[in-house]
């Protein structure tokens, strides 16, 4: 099946009403958490403020006698921020900051939240989708809840390492595009591709898939996760991703089978 028919009968399936009613569960649930992260990471964020001294001096020559006047405060919690915004410049550089990072920070983490959210609704999806389109192939699957809490761990920690690992390429321009987003794609990638593969084939049969369409994968999970970059796009896209991916596993796996015959 050409590229463009299977992008646009997943987007076919995805508009079916049981799709739309599974994805807004990753909605729903990823709004509630980030809630609650922003008011939990809120108050954590004043109370390492916690106090600022600010302290000035000035001297200036009166009649040939030189005077100095100092200037002392201790700002505490949301003093500080009122400080900042008693000056234009100040307030302009908190402002940015405060919504450059608070953004930066909400997009990772929601991409993040949703893909382990679709995560359990992942076998409803494909099974769904056999129902349809795949009642010929068995869904086999290798995986077990021990297994995936494993690989979830495991994954998130390869992702911060990477974090850590790349952080002088965040300041070098356009490198730094790249090395911001290469660590969370790492996980948006073998999270997605583990999902679906496991419910669908045999751990072999997922290698074999794995090897021979890799280059494929990746420019399927590369084009989903360049689309979850689109502030909200994630919220309601997740389910769509496991549809256009599941799809691509269902029809890779029906290949293989009928190869090996």
């Amino acid at each position: 099946m050409k590229e463009s028919n299977l992008f646009f009968n997943s987007i076919k399936d995805f508009f079916t009403l049981k799709m739309l009613k599974y994805s807004t569960l990753p909605f729903l649930i990823s709004i509630i958490i980030l809630y609650i992260l922003f008011f939990l990471i809120a108050g954590i964020g004043l109370d390492w403020m916690g106090t600022m001294d600010v302290s000035s001096t000035q001297t200036s020559i009166e009649n040939g006698i030189p005077h100095t006047e100092s200037f002392q405060a201790k700002l505490e919690g949301l003093s500080i921020i009122k400080f900042f915004s008693q000056y234009a410049v100040t307030s302009w550089i908190a402002s940015f900051l405060v919504y450059a990072i608070g953004g930066f920070l909400t997009l990772y983490v929601s991409i993040f939240i949703a893909i382990i959210i679709v995560g359990f609704l992942t076998p409803y999806i494909l099974k769904e989708l056999q129902t349809r389109h795949y009642q010929d192939i068995e869904m086999i699957g290798f995986s077990n809840i021990f297994s995936s809490l494993f690989l979830i761990l495991k994954y998130s920690l390869t992702m911060l390492i990477l974090f850590i690992v790349l952080i002088p390429f965040y300041f070098i321009p356009i490198l730094n595009i790249i090395a911001f987003n290469f660590p969370l794609y790492y996980f948006f990638h073998k999270m997605l591709s583990f999902d679906v593969s496991s419910n669908i084939c045999t751990k072999e049969e997922d290698k074999q898939i794995s090897y021979f369409n890799k280059n494929s994968l990746r420019f399927k999970t590369l084009m989903l996760y360049i689309i979850s970059l689109i502030p909200f796009a994630i919220f309601f896209g997740a389910v769509f991703y496991v549809i256009y991916l599941g799809n691509t596993y269902f029809i890779f796996t029906r290949k293989l089978r009928l190869d090996n015959k």
